[in-house]
């Protein structure tokens, strides 16, 4: 998830990439043999893979690989070689492969090898598959549940999505939600987790109907999402709400955006008619510069970085960020920002791993400073744009938010939406949730997949209360 990650910290998606993995397909008659469990260390997060190792009658070996983490299970692993000694699983879909040496006690040391990235990765025999617990995903569902598919009309393109709607005396009010950044499904589905998923379950329970969509260029939906910026995604929710008003049965339609979502929101309100409220769930009062900067420093400071690595972090992206926003030309700007991560060549291999740097494949990371989404987000400042919000605004964001600190956001959304003379808003910054609006304990984005609530109900209470007496008549 970009998920507002900093770019120079690697998040979670190193595995399986933004798109959801290709499926394993298990030889018939193949029965597990073994399974084989690590945890790969990916800069700042740690990620655990499992190897399944199936024989046939015949004694073919095959094997597939889950990274419960991300939520990606049955992933195809072509080869598994085994000799006396070592072990090989090759990945091609995933660019990837790994080498283990075989160990006296029975495990593996080895090493991780994708797209020309490689990390220490040593794994062992368990006795079981590592089961994922998610309690709050619906097993059912005491409402309609309909798959639609809306127009944008300005991008000439369909998009799909989930309509829920309760059961009983319409009209309902409606929420159409909002994901966060980087490609996500309808389910804004992360790290074993779908907080979209479980909060329009939520919502509809209680009598709200509610509108999710895959992004553009991600699961059933139309498009090119990797040339959109924050402004594409807007209009893709514009149509959203089109197509909610041209149903009849909803008494209010609103927008609920998470992180990016929360920028997207008020853009939509400002452009839309058909808006009668927003909900912003830890969405931005600062640029994306200034948010990049913030979050980087939060988070590094909840790793073992040495203070010289973290001074060295916190001047060199001020600097590559300030790059990115002042030249326009993709090769000279490239060139600067080369120069400019040299600084981290001079830092311990700890510290270079802890912040994402391999000298041989770092380019990537500085190049994705130069996409027209990132260049958009850098310098969009939502404050002009929450002045000119009239609707009624709901502002939440979790106490232990690493990535949108609260204290920092807040109170510039406030002031903004007091400088526009908008007096219909609430602000609640929620105790002990992180940016996912889990119950947490630092709020680093370690944690996220290592937690089994997807979403505090307590703050689900709070925008469902909030929704209803807004439009309640």
């Amino acid at each position: 998830m970009k998920k507002l990650f900093s770019i120079f910290l690697i998040a979670g998606s190193f595995i399986t990439g933004c798109s959801k993995p290709k499926i394993a397909e298990i030889p018939e008659g193949a029965v597990p043999f073994s399974i084989y469990s690590g945890t790969l260390p990916v800069g700042t997060v740690k990620l655990r893979l499992v190897f399944k190792i199936y024989k046939d009658k015949n004694n073919n070996l095959s094997a597939t690989m889950d990274s419960p983490d991300q939520g990606a299970t049955d992933i195809p692993v072509d080869a598994v070689i085994i000799s006396d000694s070592t072990i090989r699983f090759d990945l091609p879909n995933l660019k990837a492969y790994y080498d283990g040496s075989l160990q006296s006690d029975g495990s593996y040391q080895g090493t991780w090898f994708q797209g020309g990235t490689s990390l220490p990765l040593d794994i062992a025999l368990i006795e079981t598959e590592i089961v994922i617990k998610r309690p709050q995903e619906p097993k059912d569902f005491p409402y309609d549940v309909e798959d639609v598919m809306f127009k944008n009309s300005k991008a000439n393109i369909k998009l799909a999505g989930t309509l829920t709607t309760p059961v009983g005396n319409r009209p309902f009010p409606a929420v159409v939600l909002i994901s966060g950044s980087g490609p996500q499904n309808r389910d804004e589905e992360l790290l074993g987790h779908k907080p979209f998923l479980v909060l329009s379950d939520y919502f509809t329970r209680n009598g709200i109907a509610v509108l999710r969509y895959d992004d553009r260029g991600v699961g059933d939906s139309e498009g090119d999402f990797a040339g959109a910026t924050s402004f594409d995604f807007a209009n893709d929710a514009d149509a959203a709400v089109t197509y909610l008003k041209s149903h009849s049965g909803f008494s209010a339609i609103g927008l609920a955006g998470h992180s990016e979502g929360g920028l997207i929101a008020p853009i939509v309100a400002n452009q839309s008619e058909d808006v009668d409220f927003i909900i912003l769930m830890a969405g931005t009062g600062l640029t994306g510069k200034e948010i990049l900067k913030l979050q980087g420093q939060l988070i590094l400071k909840q790793t073992e970085i040495s203070p010289e690595g973290l001074e060295t972090y916190k001047h060199t992206q001020s600097a590559m960020l300030q790059i990115a926003v002042d030249i326009d030309n993709d090769d000279e700007a490239l060139k600067k920002l080369s120069e400019e991560s040299e600084a981290y060549g001079d830092l311990s291999k700890q510290d270079q791993q802890i912040i994402g740097y391999d000298p041989k494949t770092f380019e990537a990371a500085l190049k994705a400073l130069l996409h027209p989404w990132m260049r958009t987000f850098l310098t969009l400042d939502p404050r002009p744009i929450l002045e000119k919000v009239k609707v009624p605004v709901l502002v939440v964001n979790g106490e232990k938010d690493l990535q949108v600190p609260p204290k920092e956001n807040l109170s510039e959304i406030k002031a903004a939406l007091d400088r526009g003379g908008n007096t219909d808003y609430e602000i609640h910054e929620l105790k002990g949730l992180n940016h996912l609006f889990q119950t947490c304990e630092t709020g680093a984005p370690i944690e996220y997949s290592l937690i089994e609530e997807t979403f505090n109900e307590e703050a689900m209470d709070l925008m469902t209360r909030w929704i209803l007496k807004r439009t309640a008549d």
